[in-house]
């Protein structure tokens, strides 16, 4: 999917769905969201039995529990049939581009134009600032950006 595309994916189900909030969305959609245990994986998507599930670290807190969300959301609606810990474990294919997919998907979702505005037009914020005041990785930002 390209970036344009995600873009307006994002605005249709904020608009369909008369809602900022991804939790919202995943609970509309009838995506199962589970909670558990996950070490060090905060999260990831699968599919089963027709089922469309998002896994969270249940240690996650804040903002990142928001963004893995989100990120997991972008799975779901990209990249529907793609079971990434599986690729990974089984077949060795490079998941960067659905992961880079996904990573972009949450940004569109979470930052908005109105606030990447307020920081870098009128308050001239760099993106480092932004992404400490935001609480996201500098690297998000700048795809953010892109």
């Amino acid at each position: 999917m390209i970036l344009l595309d995600i873009h307006n994916e994002v605005a249709y189900l904020k608009r369909y769905y008369k809602t900022e909030n991804p939790f919202d969305i995943i609970r509309a959609k009838k995506i199962l969201l589970l909670s558990e245990e996950l070490g060090l994986i905060r999260g990831y998507y699968n599919l089963v039995l027709r089922q469309k599930q998002i896994h969270l670290n249940c240690n996650l807190e804040g903002t990142q529990r928001i963004f893995t969300a989100t990120h997991e959301l972008g799975h779901a609606i990209m990249h529907p049939k793609a079971n990434t810990p599986f690729l990974l474990a089984n077949t060795y294919q490079s998941v960067d581009r659905l992961e880079i997919e996904a990573n972009k998907f949450a940004v569109e979702f979470l930052i908005t134009d109105e606030t990447l505005y307020e920081y870098f037009k009128y308050q001239e914020y760099t993106i480092e600032q932004v992404a400490r005041v935001l609480g996201y990785k500098k690297e998000l930002i700048e795809l953010r950006l892109k």
